[in-house]
């Protein structure tokens, strides 16, 4: 009998023994088995780790509380107006955050990250890019990481940081779906905008928008308003060299004077049809309406005409001619070459002001 068992243990044994060596000799077969298979060709998970970015950025981003005094009953309360965000951008204190989170505000209140509050002084509003500087009395605060030369491109990884609905800060991710967008949020804005699909929310609002290393890419602003429902994924930023040349001229004036000629138009090809495609060349721009309280009115500028260059400088699109004069100081004069009844002419032009409603 014991030698029946040996023969039996031996088999066994040697049968395992080759089963060893086919697996060591094929690994493929290990999973067959179960047997959990290493490799050094895993992703790292650091790699596919935001945190980092999270830590150089989110300490600079802070909640903004915007207060109105209640003074009836002979009793002052508080209540919050308005729920958002801000972007400490230098260590002495200045904040950048949406003019509409604090627009109708009489007191504002800053809350850090460390739990400490400030109160906050307005340096400077901009409604046409929905923008405004805060100061708080404070030194040594985290700031943004910044790059002046960055340029944000479509598909780049986004996260939006921010406190939506008062819940504390929370972080988003996304990519750029597009660049240069006007006109599709509410409000006055002229500036180009950031399109994302990195969530924001009511507290969103001018928080930070950082790429995979915490850079500052734009500011939070906005999600798409349409009367169609089922919206979803359309969120908006403004571009941080547009946010940062904003705040360096409230630091410096404490508003934004913009050019105005108050003139619309459209681009049209060579043979004088509407521009559909952005691949498509550009003659001009042809003028559809002209305010006739306008500088372009009142310098002899006409519908129809067709706007062919500025001071020079070929046009490629509204958008451009818009952009250019609103950077032109109030008072200046600008050349126009443009195509009329089959002639060329030269029209000089005074730039107006872009008045708001603040």
């Amino acid at each position: 009998m014991l030698q029946k068992f040996r023969y039996i243990f031996n088999a066994i044994a040697y049968g395992l023994a080759a089963a060893l060596v086919v697996i060591a000799i094929n690994p493929q077969l290990r999973s067959n088995l179960g047997i959990t298979q290493f490799t050094d060709k895993v992703i790292n998970q650091e790699a596919m780790s935001f945190a980092n970015a999270v830590k150089l950025a989110a300490p600079a981003v802070v909640n903004i509380y915007s207060i109105v005094v209640n003074h009836s009953n002979f009793n002052q309360t508080q209540a919050i107006n308005d729920l958002g965000s801000g972007v400490i951008m230098a260590s002495n204190g200045h904040i950048l955050t949406n003019y509409h989170v604090v627009d109708s505000a009489e007191i504002i209140y800053i809350d850090l990250q460390d739990g400490r509050r400030f109160s906050a002084e307005v340096i400077g509003l901009d409604e046409v890019t929905d923008l405004a500087l805060l100061k708080i009395d404070a030194t040594n605060l985290p700031t943004i990481p910044q790059d002046p030369d960055l340029e944000a491109q479509v598909g780049d990884i986004v996260l939006a940081i921010g406190n939506p609905l008062n819940y504390g800060q929370t972080i988003t991710q996304g990519i750029i779906s597009a660049s240069g967008k006007r006109g599709l949020t509410p409000g006055p804005s002229h500036g180009d905008l950031i399109q994302m699909d990195a969530a924001i929310n009511v507290g969103n609002s001018g928080g930070a928008l950082v790429n995979s290393k915490g850079m500052l890419v734009g500011i939070n602003t906005a999600s798409a308003q349409s009367d169609r429902t089922g919206i979803q994924g359309i969120f908006f930023a403004i571009p941080y060299k547009q946010a940062k040349n904003i705040m360096d001229k409230l630091l410096a004036d404490g508003e934004v004077k913009r050019g105005y000629l108050g003139l619309s138009g459209t681009a049209i090809n060579q043979m004088g049809a509407p521009v559909r495609s952005s691949v498509e060349s550009i003659a001009g721009i042809q003028i559809t309406s002209v305010d006739p309280l306008g500088p372009a009115w009142a310098s002899g500028l006409k519908a129809n005409d067709v706007l062919l260059s500025v001071n020079g400088k070929q046009l490629i699109s509204l958008s451009e001619l818009l952009s250019f004069v609103e950077n032109v100081e109030p008072g200046s004069i600008i050349t126009f070459k443009l195509f009329r009844n089959g002639n060329l002419l030269n029209k000089d032009v005074e730039v107006g002001r872009l008045e708001t409603s603040r």
